[in-house]
């Protein structure tokens, strides 16, 4: 692993700060002082920093069921709460993708940076369920365009598979993860979403976790998780 990228995942400082730290010379591997932000380390390497060794944190996946007005971001700078201020973790999670601040349900922090990647790269077509509440009830051939893809700013979506739970109540699984794209598809059918939440992220649900709360994921749950984003 990249020197830098290890001094994050052990939860020293930020990608970014841990390769300033790197190029300050604080950082020693196997007791010298090591400048190269790419050099290659492990466990075993004997890193340190500023003489303290650095040991790799423990990988955690957290499950939240995010309110409206929570932001989908580590920190939020303004007034608005954070989704991490959610859990109770003293190491340093990100969230897994995001949902816009008026959007709820489902959203999974980490601090393993290697299966967050997996989960929303578009090559691992990794589904994403949202359940939508919308301002008109939707034809028929409205979820047929929503099945086959519509066409948006930043092209046509991929095929996406629909539900009708209610006259204005759908279900929709989709795979892209562009930004408020159940939103941006409701309008290219004429229509708009006045309530979305996320239900689901993979092989994942909400199930009956209570709107702010959330929970660490247990060890089979995670192992779904990678075997949905590609690895058994």
């Amino acid at each position: 692993m990249r020197l830098a990228k290890y001094l994050a995942h052990a939860g020293v400082a930020s990608r970014r700060k841990a390769e300033d730290l790197v190029a300050a010379g604080r950082v020693r591997v196997g007791g010298r002082i090591v400048k190269d932000p790419a050099f290659d380390v492990d466990e075993r390497s004997g890193v340190e920093v500023d003489g303290r060794p650095v040991n790799p944190e423990p990988r955690e996946v957290w499950i939240v069921h995010k309110p409206v007005g929570v932001v989908s971001t580590a920190r939020e700078p303004g007034r608005r709460r954070a989704v991490t201020e959610l859990v109770d973790s003293k190491h340093r999670l990100y969230p897994v993708g995001r949902l816009d601040v008026e959007t709820t349900g489902l959203i999974l922090l980490t601090n393993d940076g290697d299966l967050a990647n997996r989960l929303t790269h578009p090559r691992y077509e990794v589904p994403r369920t949202y359940r939508a509440r919308l301002r008109r009830q939707p034809a028929n051939e409205d979820l047929a365009a929503l099945r086959k893809g519509v066409e948006l700013e930043d092209g046509v979506t991929a095929p996406a598979r629909v539900r009708r739970v209610s006259p204005r109540v759908i279900e929709l699984t989709i795979h892209e993860g562009r930004n408020r794209q159940v939103r941006r598809m409701a309008e290219a059918i004429g229509n708009e979403v006045v309530e979305l939440r996320r239900i689901a992220f993979g092989s994942l649900t909400l199930g009956e976790l209570a709107e702010g709360q959330a929970r660490r994921l247990r060890a089979a749950e995670v192992r779904r998780l990678w075997k949905d984003a590609g690895l058994g």
